[in-house]
C-alpha cells in the first residue's frame, strides 16, 4: 500500500500509487508507524527537492527524521506553497529568488509565503482570486472543482495519471487560484517550472 505522502496542488497529502518529478518536505510528519499524524508542517520552510541526488537513497519516513514528501511536478509543487531547495537544487532556487524582484534570505521568503498559503485559524489552504487571462504560466487553479495548470493561454485538468486535454474557458473569467501571490509573481518574473512532459504534449 502507499505510504501517505503524495502532495496534491490543494496541500493535501494522500496515499497515491502516482509517480512524481520532485521530491521535498516540511518537517517530520509521521510516528513510528508510518503514518501521518494531525500535523501538515512543522516549519515554514516548504521546499521542493531533486529525487536523486548525488545517488544518496534515503527512506522516505525514518525515525524522528523528515518526512519525504513527493510531487507531480513543479506546477503542483509552487501551487502548494512550495519554493526550490536551497541545496540540491541551488540554481533553480537562485532562479526562484531573482524572479522575486528583491533580494531576500530563504527564511524572509518562507515568512510570506507561510502567510500567503495557510488560514491562520483553520489552517487550511489560502486561495485567491484571479482573473485568468490575468495568470502566467505554470500557476495552478481550480476550474469545475478540480486543479488545473494554466499554459499557453489554456487550461490542462490535472491529475496523476498527467494533464488532460486543453480547455479555452468562454470570455473573461475570474477563477480560484491555488498558487499563493508569491509565487504567481515569480512565474510572472519569468521562473520556469519543471513541469510533466505531459503539459507540453497536450498542447502540440
Amino acid at each position: 500500500m502507499p505510504l501517505q505522502n503524495r502532495v496534491l496542488p490543494t496541500q493535501d497529502i494522500v496515499a497515491d500509487p502516482g509517480r512524481g518529478l520532485l521530491m521535498g518536505n516540511r518537517g517530520c510528519l509521521h510516528g513510528p508507524d508510518r503514518r501521518l499524524g494531525a500535523a501538515r508542517w512543522r516549519s515554514k520552510a516548504w521546499i521542493s527537492c531533486v529525487l536523486d541526488f548525488r545517488g544518496r537513497r534515503r527512506d522516505p519516513m525514518p525515525p524522528g527524521r523528515w518526512t519525504a514528501l513527493f510531487f507531480f511536478d513543479e506546477a503542483v509543487a509552487l501551487a502548494a506553497g512550495h519554493r526550490p531547495c536551497a541545496y540540491c537544487r541551488r540554481m533553480d532556487f537562485l532562479l526562484y529568488a531573482d524572479a522575486w524582484g528583491q533580494r531576500l534570505r530563504a527564511p524572509e521568503m518562507d515568512a510570506v509565503l507561510h502567510g500567503q498559503r495557510v488560514e491562520s485559524r483553520t489552517r487550511r489552504q489560502r486561495t485567491s482570486t484571479q482573473k485568468l487571462a490575468d495568470l502566467p504560466d505554470g500557476a495552478m487553479v481550480r476550474l469545475d472543482g478540480s486543479p488545473a495548470l494554466v499554459l499557453g493561454r489554456r487550461v490542462l485538468p490535472w491529475s496523476w495519471e498527467g494533464y488532460g486535454e486543453p480547455l479555452r474557458p468562454a470570455g473573461p473569467i475570474e477563477v480560484e487560484t491555488l498558487t499563493p501571490p508569491a509565487n504567481l509573481l515569480v512565474l510572472q518574473g519569468g521562473y520556469a517550472p519543471l513541469l510533466h512532459p505531459s503539459a507540453r504534449s497536450q498542447l502540440r
